[in-house]
């Protein structure tokens, strides 16, 4: 029900592909922001410790001068614009894009809201006009579903609209049998566009899917397409329970469907790609392991003499094994008369790779290799190409990561034994948490914890951590390159595969490079220290009629002049 009412304020087909909105408190810290994450995995969801207090420059990290969280801060009135790098499929790749920022204040609260609009996306729309039954007969299909989160009527608003699905309630709008239910007319009346001009796909695919000659092999498992109001069409190949990744499409992939924050990840990454051209991408595990199957998808777009925005997206999953084996038979296809082949990717003395524009590895004769990150198979090649300027290393942050950290050593359990040491303790730890203004969180603390932690345990604790990630250069299609390895020259050569963000690197194996080390994605740890603008309310509410004073224990009689009391006394008892 929250989603539905985010969404409803505003309306995520209005915002573009990669446009959304956030909102902040009057100390900088995210109420909203499709960046935050809350949670981490450790064998199921957990909160992380500092879930509460992101701030919005851990998010929005390339403005380093603050202006757009400070100017919010201080409750002003505004737009900004900076270019932004938005990782995506798990902070693997990323997005490089000119962000516009709108943002004011929200009367009568201490928040602050914004809206990001991405330059090139959200500034234009496509209307088009379809007959009432038309659009409802297309839009009742059974290929046809709509962005599970998004709100095209609010059927939570009244109880007797609760059971309704968005597609019946569009129907009963439309017909008039439901007047009071309220509804996105404009956003209705583009989706049965949408539904009407897409319907033609229907028979296409079901035509491909009985010309078995087509896809003998049944390679190829789903075609899909999705719109910019929500809508999607989908098609099976193979049954449901054959699929090689079942996820896809459904809610246990997040970033693959539509949702109140974001566009398709599919779809996203086709509508930053030259118009006409595909994305191929093999799909990463929450277990950083990939799935055996290969994603390409494309954006649609409108060309006319106007400003044409991206309207859809269409793509395939198809098996990995599939794609892999059209990719070696056409490797073997030369244009020599005698159609041999002077140089073949069979030939021991050279490896064949084919990887992404964020230098991931599809296609490779170590089957062990494919989905891994090119550098760490072939460092002194990928060292090569950084400096030729083939792939660019972009520096990237992450301040709401978590670290493995070992459990100290010594016996917490004993030494809680002493009485002073307890005592020095729980000042310890009364005075930190004084400072930090979160007195209730210590105050419920179970103390048994710490003195019942294991010894040689890890545990995860937030910190901030750098990382690179690649993206390689559009406007070089072919380069050579030697490499000096300890007397020997290994050769390469890169080409780009015309209209996709494939690349086939073929690499001279006769030279020994191990010297080189790889070049990897790994994190490090960086140690921060700032101080943040922060804001006081403007108004105060020491009281609320449904509040339970006593659930918050005695911690609130803990006056300031006992606190200033205790700091000389903690000071003298730590130092001994």
């Amino acid at each position: 029900m929250k989603r539905r009412t985010r969404d409803s304020l505003i309306p995520k087909h209005m915002l573009g592909i990669h446009g959304y909105a956030f909102a902040i408190t009057n100390n900088g810290y995210i109420l909203i922001h499709p960046d935050l994450r809350p949670l981490y995995q450790d064998g199921k969801k957990r909160r992380k410790p500092n879930y509460s207090s992101v701030d919005l420059s851990e998010v929005e990290w390339e403005d380093k001068d603050d202006i757009l969280r400070n100017a919010m801060v201080k409750r002003r009135t505004g737009t900004f614009s900076m270019e932004v790098k938005k990782t995506v499929d798990g902070g693997r790749r990323v997005l490089k894009m000119h962000n516009d920022y709108f943002y004011t204040d929200i009367k009568g609260t201490p928040f602050s809201v914004g809206v990001a609009l991405s330059r090139g996306h959200g500034k234009y729309f496509f209307r088009g006009n379809v007959s009432v039954e038309a659009g409802l007969r297309d839009l009742e299909q059974p290929d046809v579903a709509l962005a599970d989160e998004w709100t095209y009527c609010n059927t939570e608003e009244q109880h007797e609209h609760r059971h309704l699905t968005q597609i019946q309630a569009i129907k009963m709008f439309m017909t008039g049998r439901r007047t009071h239910l309220k509804c996105d007319r404009e956003l209705i009346q583009e989706v049965l566009f949408d539904a009407v001009v897409t319907a033609p796909l229907e028979a296409y695919w079901t035509g491909l899917a009985l010309n078995k000659s087509e896809n003998s092999d049944k390679g190829v498992e789903i075609a899909f397409l999705g719109t910019r109001t929500g809508l999607s069409r989908t098609n099976l190949f193979v049954p449901a329970n054959q699929l090689s990744n079942q996820d896809f499409l459904t809610a246990e992939e997040k970033e693959g469907v539509f949702n109140a924050d974001h566009f398709p990840l599919w779809y996203k990454r086709a509508a930053e790609q030259v118009p006409g051209a595909f994305v191929y991408s093999i799909p990463f595990s929450t277990a950083s392991e990939n799935k055996s199957v290969v994603l390409a998808s494309t954006a649609i777009q409108l060309l006319d003499d106007r400003k044409s925005p991206i309207v859809a997206a269409v793509g395939i999953q198809m098996k990995l094994e599939f794609f892999q084996r059209k990719f070696w038979t056409a490797c073997r296809q030369c244009t020599a008369l005698d159609g041999k082949c002077s140089i073949s990717c069979d030939s021991a003395d050279i490896n064949c790779y084919l990887i992404d524009n964020n230098a991931f590895i599809l296609v490779t004769e170590e089957p062990s290799q494919t989905g891994l990150f090119f550098g760490e198979v072939e460092g002194a090649v990928m060292n090569k190409l950084l400096q030729m300027g083939s792939f660019k290393r972009i520096t990237l942050y992450d301040y709401q990561a978590l670290c493995r950290e070992y459990a100290r050593s010594s016996d917490s359990a004993r030494s809680l034994s002493n009485p002073f040491t307890v005592f020095k303790w729980l000042l310890t730890e009364l005075v930190i948490f004084l400072l930090e203004f979160n007195l209730y969180s210590w105050w419920n603390v179970d103390l048994s914890v710490k003195a019942q932690k294991p010894r040689g345990k890890t545990h995860m604790v937030p910190c901030d951590t750098e990382y690179p990630a690649f993206v390689s250069e559009r406007t070089i299609k072919e380069t050579t390159g030697n490499i000096d390895c300890e007397g020997c020259v290994r050769s390469f050569v890169i080409q780009q595969i015309p209209s996709s963000n494939l690349f086939m690197v073929v690499v001279d194996n006769k030279c020994d490079c191990s010297s080189y080390p790889p070049v990897t994605m790994d994190p490090i740890e960086i140690i921060l220290k700032y101080q943040k603008d922060r804001k006081k309310p403007e108004s105060c509410h020491p009281f609320h009629p449904e509040e339970n004073a006593m659930e918050c224990g005695s911690a609130t009689r803990l006056s300031s002049p006992l606190a200033a009391a205790l700091l000389p006394l903690v000071a003298s008892t730590i130092s001994r």
